[in-house]
């Protein structure tokens, strides 16, 4: 945990799920630039926030806790930084509903007064959420936008401008640079592309030349990724009626294929991602039918899921949370599945053959067993004892 120092004040604020060895804070530069704009710091003029103040992709919940006061509305893709939010806004004495939240895929408010958009990593769902939230806006709506330097290019620039109004940037302070965007209702907008359906090739097993939907902000929505066709490939061939959960499910190709594989198996597609579990079941019911049986969650890895039931858990662990590369998300998704899967029920893992996940699954299965590998990629399975 860290403390965040504003004008207004100190806020302890942490990540969720919350770890005392966890090395990254709640916030960065780009949320301090944005808190220092809004108070009108450096001579700056203050921000009037007494109306609708909409937060989007506030990343740990800093944004929305500093400014609760005004009672903001939380739009994120991320059920964890829901959860983080949370906490912190208790953590600093406020109401949980302080912070109206909101996901991705819920309507946004009619009409929005301040609009501050954190830049989130995946270009394609800023352009969604952009088209979704710019009906809401008028003439008088401030929109400001923020994010490291890295994160802000002049393809990002072209959405504000396209989306919302003419745009520009300011100075970098800390390698963090905001966005201005003056809104221009009269804009002519071409719809939302998103979402994007495309067709799996005919060698990936049992979803060959199947379709694949994917809303804004899935891991490589407009192609399968080398990955994924790896571990598509080299999936357990089972029958029966397994109990099968793909853990950090993205658009779902890897679930749908265990249930095309084995059509008595009950699949459960888990993602913290809104628009992942959106687009997982989109994909399996485009390829599996609109009445097959499958559960569809959004939440913290394995906590939906009764511990001791599932016989085979499928996962493709990221290893990036935001800009930085860890590997405490997928150290996470093992220790899930360990107390979801029964005994004798078996995880298997795509990773990259660098990231060393069979030293991890060792220590917490106490057994590991390379299924199939290439230069870049191998499967490893495990096995609860």
């Amino acid at each position: 945990m860290n403390r965040l120092t504003t004008s207004k004040g100190e806020y302890e604020l942490a990540r969720y799920p919350e770890h005392p060895r966890d090395p990254f804070r709640a916030w960065d530069a780009a949320d301090e630039y944005l808190l220092r704009q809004l108070e009108g710091a450096d001579g700056a003029t203050p921000v009037e926030l007494s109306g609708t103040v909409v937060v989007v992709g506030d990343r740990w919940g800093a944004l929305s806790t500093v400014l609760a006061g005004h009672r903001p509305v939380q739009i994120t893709d991320s059920y964890l930084a829901q959860r983080a939010t949370l906490a912190n806004l208790v953590r600093n004495g406020h109401d949980e509903d302080a912070v109206r939240l909101l996901s991705a895929r819920d309507t946004p408010p009619d009409r929005i007064d301040v609009l501050l958009v954190r830049v989130p990593k995946s270009l394609a769902l800023l352009e969604d959420q952009l088209h979704r939230l710019a009906p809401a806006v008028h003439a008088g709506t401030v929109v400001i936008g923020t994010g490291m330097v890295k994160e802000i290019h002049t393809s990002t620039l072209k959405l504000f401008e396209r989306i919302i109004g003419p745009t520009r940037t300011s100075l970098a302070v800390k390698k963090a640079r905001l966005i201005f965007c003056t809104p221009n209702p009269a804009l002519a907008r071409t719809p939302s592309p998103w979402p994007y359906r495309y067709e799996l090739p005919g060698d990936v097993g049992a979803v060959s030349g199947r379709t694949v939907v994917n809303h804004a902000g899935i891991f490589c929505a407009e192609r399968l990724d080398i990955g994924t066709r790896f571990f598509l490939n080299h999936l357990p061939e089972r029958t029966g009626h397994d109990r099968v959960v793909d853990l950090g499910c993205g658009n779902g190709v890897v679930g749908t294929s265990a249930a095309l594989a084995n059509p008595g198996a009950a699949v459960t597609f888990v993602d913290e991602s809104y628009q992942a579990v959106a687009s997982a079941e989109a994909t399996f019911r485009a390829n599996v039918g609109a009445d097959a049986g499958a559960r569809f969650l959004v939440g913290d890895g394995t906590e939906g899921l009764v511990p001791g039931s599932v016989d085979l858990v499928l996962n493709n662990p990221p290893f990036h949370s935001h800009l930085a590369t860890t590997d405490a998300t997928a150290r996470n998704m093992f220790h899930g599945a360990r107390t979801a899967l029964r005994q004798g029920g078996e995880l298997w893992v795509v990773g990259n053959r660098h990231l060393g996940y069979h030293t991890q699954l060792r220590r917490i299965f106490g057994n590991c067993a390379t299924v199939a590998g290439d230069p870049k990629f191998v499967v490893l399975r495990a096995v609860k004892r």
